[in-house]
């Protein structure tokens, strides 16, 4: 009978030390670029899910955990995900009408821009001026607003696993272009300390690149905590303090 007892204190013991510690929701992302998420373990992911972590929701603690592009989008089609996606956009997962998945406002937004070598000609309103040259973009990533654009310049699709190594072979001269989120040339630039003369930089026809999350519907009282911080964001001093580290 005492033995029964224990193990049965012993179990509940386990139960409240469970319920104490909370949920931790895993925060998936693709990117592997600066300023997004840097080696030294910092960018604007981390900050953002530290920043969270801050802010004590409830029992929520929140983990930054990297996933391949394709294996993350396949796991969100087929309702696999066991967390939230940082960084996204509902057009990448075909859901225009935010139908499918619940998205927080934005906390980022950007621009795609092109990349090219100083001497380079280019014209927005000439098309085909790089007809035939390459263009560097991510692997595995597709680029619905622009795929009409890169067929009307003819430009040579060229994947690279990142960003970052696409910038490096235009630096090298082994892609004629870079297609690429500004924030990320701009900060390339800024901490190879390229000389900007050096390059030439066009925003390209497409819509604004909001970085917004992604959350399972599953996953609705996850959403009810962070979507109230993510909207007052554009007014707290502290996220504005950590975001412009990366401008």
């Amino acid at each position: 009978m005492k033995k029964s007892l224990m193990a049965l204190a012993m179990l509940c013991l386990g139960v409240l030390h469970g319920a104490a510690r909370g949920e931790v929701v895993n925060v998936y992302t693709s990117a592997r670029v600066a300023p997004l998420v840097i080696g030294d373990g910092g960018g604007i992911y981390p900050d953002m899910v530290a920043y969270l972590n801050r802010k004590k929701l409830g029992q929520l603690s929140f983990k930054l955990i990297y996933l391949p592009r394709k294996r993350l989008q396949l796991q969100v089609e087929r309702g696999e995900l066991d967390g939230i996606v940082i960084g996204m956009m509902p057009e990448w997962f075909n859901d225009a009408a935010e139908k499918k998945y619940l998205w927080t406002v934005p906390f980022n937004i950007d621009r795609y821009v092109i990349v090219l070598p100083a001497g380079q000609a280019y014209s927005e309103s000439k098309p085909g001026a790089l007809s035939g040259r390459t263009v560097g973009m991510a692997l595995g990533y597709s680029y619905p607003d622009l795929e009409a654009w890169v067929r009307q310049q003819g430009l040579v699709r060229s994947d690279a696993i990142s960003d970052d190594n696409n910038l490096e072979k235009l630096r090298l001269g082994r892609v004629d272009s870079v297609m690429v989120a500004e924030s990320i040339a701009r900060y390339y630039l800024k901490v190879h300390a390229v000389a900007a003369d050096k390059f030439q930089l066009h925003e390209l026809p497409s819509r604004a690149t909001e970085r917004r999350f992604l959350v399972p519907r599953s996953k609705a009282a996850v959403y009810d905590s962070i979507a109230p911080v993510i909207r007052q964001l554009k007014d707290d001093p502290e996220w504005q303090r950590l975001k412009a580290k990366y401008e």
